[in-house]
């Protein structure tokens, strides 16, 4: 199986990178200045020339609060340029799994999301990621769409890091305690990747369409945040008290879904994997960055 990467630098990329190719497979990374999302006319040529079997979209427009100025290059990486590269995929027969959001989705429901939900984006990035999956699907590339949420790993931009470096110099820090959702390895939504786009290429038809995956279990961007001073506290790292607020609190130039839990059991019957629980994958990233549990 020849896999392509769409993107290198992110976090679901830079797991893959470090995953390696399964098995009987080749991993091939294509990025920026060769190819831009930002730029729908690469993509084909790209996809033709590389002739993979499996073509994964690890890149985006990521930046939620700078999109609601940036609205029209956030549809163009996050909506146009995924729809080229599905009707690129669909032209030379190759498999896509493309990466979306739980900000598809408004956060007013009282429990976790499932893919047969209504959507509805309360800023503009999830407006480019929701125009994106629509793209995809309509593409008729044999493509899975991916919903995950919270994502974090041992490099990049991401709230494990960012509570991690605060609390080299803060005693207590202020974290939303309204907002609930999933916390994602990145780790492991690389694996979940590459399982569901497995079976897309050996074209097996559940694989294709809207799947959601996250680690299992819930919590708070506060609980999160106590778990992650509390393990690297125990492995002799950085720690801080963590004070509890509101949404309201906090303002942001974009709103937040106050509900971001997704229901991964379509993936689970899919694939046959469960994914691990939240706590269990934060230690083990945790390994990662501050070291072993002290002993």
């Amino acid at each position: 199986m020849r896999i392509l990467v769409i993107g290198r630098n992110g976090q679901l990329a830079r797991e893959l990178e470090r995953l390696g190719a399964p098995s009987g497979s080749t991993l091939e990374f294509a990025a920026r200045p060769q190819i831009d999302l930002a730029e729908p006319q690469t993509l084909a040529a790209l996809v033709a020339e590389r002739r993979p079997d499996l073509v994964i979209n690890a890149a985006a427009y990521t930046a939620v609060d700078k999109a609601e100025t940036e609205a029209d290059l956030a549809h163009l990486v996050n909506a146009e340029g995924p729809g080229a590269l599905a009707r690129a995929c669909a032209k030379a027969g190759a498999a896509l799994v493309h990466v979306s959001t739980d900000y598809v989705f408004d956060g007013s429901k009282a429990g976790p999301y499932l893919e047969t939900d209504p959507i509805a984006p309360v800023n503009a990035y999830g407006r480019s990621k929701a125009a994106g999956e629509a793209a995809v699907l309509q593409s008729g590339a044999r493509a899975a769409v991916v919903r995950t949420a919270w994502v974090y790993s041992a490099e990049g931009a991401n709230f494990v890091r960012t509570m991690l470096r605060l609390a080299e110099t803060r005693e207590e820090l202020g974290v939303v305690a309204d907002q609930r959702g999933r916390p994602t390895w990145a780790r492991d939504l690389a694996e979940a990747v590459l399982a569901l786009g497995a079976r897309l290429v050996a074209e097996d038809e559940a694989a294709r369409g809207v799947f959601h995956f996250s680690n299992g279990g819930e919590a708070t961007w506060a609980d999160f945040a106590e778990a992650i001073f509390e393990d690297s506290k125990a492995r002799g790292g950085p720690s801080a008290r963590v004070r509890r607020i509101t949404t309201a609190e906090f303002p942001t130039p974009a709103a937040r879904p106050a509900n971001s839990r997704l229901d991964t059991a379509k993936f689970t019957t899919v694939t046959g994997l469960t994914p691990r629980p939240w706590r269990e994958a934060l230690g083990l990233c945790l390994d990662e960055l501050v070291g072993p549990k002290a002993r």
